[in-house]
């Protein structure tokens, strides 16, 4: 099975620059990479366990746009972006970026996980999930229909056309790790993209959407994973200061809905296999065969746990890594 490459881009925290974001976006292209992600927040808050105590938070479409402009034909991803937007205004923004960039979008979509967000734009008490799903309804019918007429108890709006349409069907990927996340991704998604989670867990959740889509009759959606990454050359640069211990605390913690290792809590780095991605290229290579034996095909490297060696790392990753699967 042949995989696609992607990178999560530093337009967050200490590192977000143009210099990181632009020239690293070119760097990306010219060593073959599939796509380039953003994460999408309004009140950014960093995880303590990956990140500094750094609120810079670029957001998300504007530096996609930015990245779009410099790049040619490399795939421009959201993962994920977050329904707080109107979708009618969001359809604009998606269908703009589509003529003025290319047919390149990947539409990522979650619920989100901080429910303060939700509450700063009068969205606090709304089922998220449902309005991912909404959102997804109303994007695909402006893009694809004129006059559409739409009521869902949240967004009501009568015969609402937009122009330019994109050229091409979007890709809609529906972003969890939750049970519930991979059976609406079989049911109306393109493609599942869970954030940090195990192999186990993967492994679990593929299983589940290849039984539901033998019998809804709908295309497998194509799995892709985002975990945190750290290459080095050797296998000491590459652990140097990773914080292990709280990668597990976090598990322990906040992973409720991944599968357990037998011993039933994540103690070690092996327990928590796939949430985490360490080594020099050949330890890595290795890695990524297992995400791939496990069903993946889109791999994003979320590399901010080393995004001062962010052009090293896309060095490391497009020499050694890419080429031993292409």
């Amino acid at each position: 099975m042949d995989m696609s490459f992607g990178l999560l881009v530093p337009h967050f925290g200490e590192h977000a620059n143009r210099r990181a974001l632009l020239d690293g976006a070119v760097l990306a292209e010219s060593f073959g990479f599939d796509s380039l992600w953003v994460r999408d927040h309004l009140v950014f808050e960093p995880h303590a366990e990956m990140e500094a105590a750094n609120i810079v938070f670029f957001e998300a479409l504007t530096t996609l746009s930015a990245i779009g402009a410099v790049t040619e034909n490399i795939s421009l991803g959201t993962g994920s972006l977050v329904p707080f937007r109107h979708p009618v205004h969001l359809a604009i923004s998606i269908a703009t970026m589509t003529r003025l960039l290319g047919e390149r979008i990947i539409l990522g979509f979650g619920a989100g996980t901080f429910d303060h967000e939700f509450e700063l734009v009068g969205m606090g008490d709304l089922d998220r999930v449902e309005l991912v799903r909404s959102n997804a309804e109303i994007l695909r019918r402006l893009f694809t229909e004129d006059g559409v007429t739409y009521s869902d108890g949240v967004y009501s709006f009568e015969d609402i056309s937009i122009d330019p349409k994109p050229h091409e069907p979007i890709p809609f990927w529906y972003c969890g790790a939750t049970p519930r996340s991979a059976r609406l991704a079989a049911e109306y998604a393109d493609g599942w993209m869970p954030g940090r989670t195990t192999l186990l867990t993967i492994e679990k959740r593929v299983e589940t959407m290849r039984e539901l889509t033998a019998s809804n009759g709908r295309a497998m959606p194509t799995v892709a994973v985002i975990p945190p990454t750290s290459i080095g050359e050797s296998h000491e640069i590459a652990f140097d200061g990773l914080n292990i211990d709280g990668l597990l605390a976090w598990a322990n913690k906040r992973g409720k809905w991944w599968v357990k290792p037998t011993s039933g809590e994540f103690a070690t780095v092996e327990d928590i296999e796939g949430s985490l991605i360490a080594g020099n290229p050949d330890e890595v290579i290795e890695q990524v065969k297992r995400f791939q034996e496990a069903g993946v095909e889109h791999l994003v490297f979320d590399l901010r746990l080393t995004y001062e060696r962010w052009f090293s790392s896309i060095e490391l990753l497009g020499r050694h890594v890419l080429p031993a699967f292409r």
